[in-house]
């Protein structure tokens, strides 16, 4: 068990095999190599992907899958070894929120998703360099509705 800061829930308790490790940190974050994971909403939508090594360094994430649907990339041979991954059903892919006031306005950039093999614990986010894929894609439809997302 490990105690760490985080920007949004205060001091936590976790466990060392929960931590989530990024050999090459994120981009613009490379100085930063240890994560966890912390659901911010009761429904498991969204959570806070908090560096164990600094309290100021959290990313909001979710399934880009709620978003777009048929979302898709490649992984590469490097990445599959690098991570471990055997077979799709070993990754979680979660995208970075940037969350804006109000919160109907926040986007999230499916040009860079965040691979994590589930069991391993081992993540990298990839930079795709697809046109079909928004920075900054609306979480929302214009006056959509924003049902359990924002509850």
């Amino acid at each position: 068990m490990m105690e760490i800061e985080t920007v949004y829930f205060g001091t936590v308790t976790i466990e060392e095999e929960k931590v989530i490790t990024f050999k090459e940190g994120l981009p613009g974050l490379e100085d930063y190599k240890r994560f966890a994971l912390f659901p911010i909403d009761e429904e498991g939508v969204y959570f806070a992907l908090q560096s164990t090594e600094e309290q100021g360094v959290a990313l909001v994430v979710t399934s880009p899958y709620m978003i777009e649907e048929n979302y898709e990339f490649e992984i590469s041979d490097h990445m599959q070894e690098e991570l471990e991954i055997e077979k799709q059903e070993d990754v979680i892919v979660y995208n970075v929120v940037t969350l804006k006031d109000p919160f109907t306005t926040s986007t999230i950039n499916l040009q860079a998703p965040i691979v994590i093999h589930k069991d391993k614990r081992k993540a990298r986010q990839v930079i795709l360099n697809d046109e079909a894929y928004d920075v900054r894609r609306p979480l929302f439809p214009e006056g959509g509705d924003t049902d359990a997302r924002t509850e």
